[in-house]
């Protein structure tokens, strides 16, 4: 994308900043933010930062592209307030919709969650049956369907984007996400630090592990190609949390073992497996991730090398 006034929403965030600061090489970007899951630290020089509340009025949505992303963007959120949850999550994407659609904006790409899939450990594609287990992947499908409503009664595209455990290490922007970061991340940082990873139960659930940089350039080609509609961004295989900290142990040359904890997540609300189907988004755009989990989990440890 080059030349366009864009809005990031969530833009001080862990994902929001990496677009914004990536954005703004060849753009105007404006990054809203609240502080709560994000820092204007984040954050380039190039980048405006505006520290508001996708709940406000007057909303900086006269631009040509408004990438949605923020979100109170976890299960633990949502249970300890799901009427807050609900208000960010789901009136703070039609607040902000509506606003951009007086304004004149036509290209809305947001943040949707894998969540909804529940366990798989075979590819999910976007036309399976999807159901919620949890007040955030609630909103979270909230937020599709009124984008499916604003797609068909008004002149806007909107593209849900399903996010596969996006993760960067606490070398990039992760690092004030705290125990809400990737779990990635968090095996790093203990390990480096000496400290033996928690994993719930025996380590042996999977995530399709899917590096920030491949999720950026995602983004960007959904609004540059006006899709519409849903699409997953994920890499197509998956890991187990055992394996995640063996190859954390090789790369950081460490020899620590885990510690298996009992997971505070009832069982049945619990994503134990994902693994996307990519072939929406490979045909329509020809994206593909481009960062294998070798190279991604390198980048993690660098940090501490």
């Amino acid at each position: 994308m080059q030349n366009q006034r864009i809005l990031v929403t969530g833009g001080a965030g862990f994902i929001g900043s990496n677009l914004a600061n990536h954005l703004a090489k060849e753009n105007d970007v404006v990054a809203l933010d609240d502080g709560y899951l994000g820092t204007e630290e984040n954050l380039e020089d190039a980048v405006e930062y505006v520290e508001a509340s996708v709940l406000e009025d007057d909303l900086p949505t006269d631009v040509d592209v408004v990438f949605h992303l923020a979100a109170l963007s976890s299960y633990a959120m949502h249970e300890e307030n799901p009427q807050q949850g609900a208000r960010v999550n789901v009136e703070g994407f039609v607040n902000v919709v509506e606003q951009a659609i007086q304004d004149g904006c036509e290209t809305v790409v947001y943040a949707s969650t894998s969540s909804i899939y529940g366990n798989r450990t075979e590819p999910s594609p976007e036309d399976m049956p999807v159901h919620v287990n949890t007040g955030y992947e609630a909103s979270k499908l909230a937020r599709e369907k009124y984008a499916e409503y604003y797609s068909n009664f008004h002149d806007i595209t909107c593209a849900g984007m399903r996010f596969f455990s996006v993760y960067q290490g606490y070398g990039g922007s992760e690092e004030h996400k705290g125990e809400y970061a990737n779990v990635i991340a968090q095996f790093a940082d203990d390990l480096a630090n000496g400290d033996a990873p928690a994993l719930y139960g025996d380590g042996t659930q999977t995530r399709d592990f899917t590096h920030v940089d491949d999720i950026v350039r995602g983004l960007e080609l959904a609004a540059e190609e006006r899709l519409d509609g849903i699409y997953n961004l994920g890499t197509g295989e998956s890991y187990t949390f055992n394996t995640v900290v063996e190859m954390l142990n090789e790369e950081l040359g460490t020899a620590i073992e885990p510690e298996y904890v009992e997971n505070p997540i009832p069982e049945d609300v619990y994503v134990h497996d994902t693994m996307a189907d990519i072939t929406k988004m490979t045909e329509e755009t020809g994206w593909e991730p481009q960062i294998s989990f070798e190279e991604g989990i390198k980048e993690v440890c660098a940090q501490y090398q």
